[in-house]
């Protein structure tokens, strides 16, 4: 009798393991392999690609590489009718000028305008007087503005220092905004920063100050680019300062030394002429999310849908790189999320021509500007071609393809972020897809609204997360060569990548074949919703 009822028992078992898998699932799913990971990345993460920057030939490459794919599968192209998103983005920068008694500075030379604080279309001004006003302080027994009125007037001041002679205590930032805000509330024209950094300026400021900045021209965007601007601010080399300082027969480490000794400030006016512009020069960039969609096939179901994303773009050539290699290939970032994408996308499209394709519509969808601030799934959530509320998840791949020193005895696993942050029932599918399918440790340290690294914001799943759309971020952690010329192919561990595949595509499957859509039953701040 036991011994039967043992024997039963395990029949039962064995019964319900069978029936947790589907057959079609696992049978069209066998070509998310590593071989055909291979295939795709080895491409995508090629010298040729050039580290596929937003906006740079290797992006569009990767881009035109995608879309034939997606054509190649049969998937059809909902934008309009074409696979290409394309995304209103401008790149911005500056011309600066800066003249003093008729004679040009020279730009990062002699002074700088950050674009930072240039909005609208920039400024240009001219004046025949400068109100020199020390550090800019007024404290207890000393002050720089005692007597002197600012108002419609270009302002110089020592940008760091003390009249001490010692260097500002506290937060440097937080005490020249407090200066800054100061010269705006009394209304004057300009300010000029004395600044020490422009006399021996570092090879990584100038390239950021040359950078252009990549802007969408999203409404918030506009907004805030079109802001009037508050007053210019001009950081200048002292040699600069010392120029303007002639107009009083003095110089900046003799006003320092008489601040110093006496204790008084040496505010004073400057009759001197200059002129100084900068304009804003925007040019138009071609840059597109590339989307893939596979209309599901219940008549009452397939109108919802699920959004499976990478973010093709990586942050292209650094030529200042150190050593003989320049390009960022992005193997791990995010070549292998894009691979994976790839493959679950002709894993469905193959289900779909056998007649066993998903009951709900699943849109494919690699999204450029991830590198740049996530600007591609921003662009989408603010511009969807499905209506966002028949979203019912989004599943996002960022990194598959390695591992980090956590794991580095055991390279079985994913970090899995955000899957439990709006619904309980995404989190039990997710699980229960791994648990019935693949069978990888699941690691949750980062899934957290608060932990340091804010990994829950760093990708494009948070532009689906912010609207209330349930996600889940698969994520392999960083390593040595996150964003270095050393995340290539060849550190590439391919079974792993097509293994994580495989997780979001049995976990893809479960949510577009499931009777029901996941409940968004928890609040942003992950209490319960009543």
């Amino acid at each position: 009798m036991k011994k039967q009822l043992l024997h039963l028992g395990l029949v039962l078992l064995m019964g319900c393991s069978a029936t947790a898998q589907n057959k079609d699932a696992i049978k069209y799913g066998q070509s998310i392999t590593k071989d055909n990971a291979h295939k795709h990345l080895s491409v995508l993460a090629s010298d040729a690609y050039e580290g596929r920057e937003t906006g740079k030939k290797g992006g569009w490459m990767a881009a035109d590489y995608i879309k034939n794919h997606f054509k190649g599968l049969g998937l059809k192209g909902p934008v309009a009718g074409d696979y290409f998103q394309p995304i209103d983005m401008v790149t911005i920068s500056l011309s600066q000028v800066l003249t003093i008694d008729g004679q040009p500075a020279e730009v990062l030379q002699d002074f700088y305008v950050a674009q930072q604080v240039v909005s609208g279309s920039g400024f240009a001004f001219n004046t025949n007087s400068i109100v020199f006003a020390g550090y800019g302080l007024a404290t207890d027994g000393y002050d720089d503005f005692s007597g002197l009125d600012v108002t419609g007037k270009v302002v110089m001041i020592f940008k760091e220092g003390n009249p001490s002679g010692g260097t500002v205590s506290g937060n440097a930032s937080s005490a020249l905004n407090a200066k800054l805000k100061y010269f705006n509330d009394h209304k004057a024209s300009a300010v000029l920063l004395i600044d020490a950094a422009v006399d021996k300026m570092s090879a990584n400021l100038k390239n950021y100050l040359l950078s252009e900045q990549m802007v969408m021209k999203t409404k918030e965007n506009l907004e805030r680019m079109n802001k009037p601007q508050p007053m210019p601010v001009i950081n200048i080399s002292t040699a600069i300062a010392n120029k303007l300082f002639v107009a009083a027969g003095t110089n900046a480490d003799a006003l320092k030394k008489k601040i110093a000794e006496s204790g008084k400030p040496a505010s004073q006016e400057l009759k001197i002429s200059l002129s100084a512009s900068a304009n804003k020069i925007e040019t138009k960039v071609k840059t597109d999310n590339v989307l893939g969609f596979l209309e599901g096939s219940d008549p009452k179901l397939k109108k919802e849908v699920l959004v499976i994303t990478a973010h093709y773009d990586h942050i292209g050539v650094n030529p200042n790189a150190p050593g003989d290699d320049k390009i960022n290939n992005g193997a791990d970032d995010d070549g292998s999320g894009t691979t994976g994408v790839l493959m679950i996308a002709e894993a469905f499209a193959k289900a779909k021509k056998a007649g066993r394709g998903p009951k709900r519509s699943i849109l494919f969808m690699t999204v450029a500007g991830e590198e740049k601030g996530l600007l591609g799934s921003e662009w989408y959530a603010e511009h969807p071609v499905f209506p966002l509320e028949n979203t019912i998840t989004n599943l996002n791949i960022d990194m598959i393809g390695r591992g980090d020193k956590e794991h580095a005895s055991d390279n079985n696993f994913v970090y899995i972020i955000g899957s439990d942050m709006l619904s309980t029932d995404l989190d039990r599918i997710g699980k229960k897809a791994n648990k019935d399918y693949v069978n990888i440790n699941l690691d949750e340290r980062y899934n957290n609204r608060t932990d340091p690294n804010r990994f829950y914001y760093r990708s494009d799943h948070y532009n689906f997360a912010k609207h209330g759309i349930p996600v889940i971020f698969y994520f392999n952690g960083v390593h040595e060569d996150y964003h270095q010329p050393g995340d290539e192919v060849s550190k590439i561990d391919f079974p792993m990548l097509a293994k994580r595949g495989k997780l979001v595509y049995f976990t893809a499957w479960e949510l577009a074949n499931g009777l029901k859509r996941p409940r968004v039953d928890k609040n942003d701040d992950g209490s319960i919703k009543k």
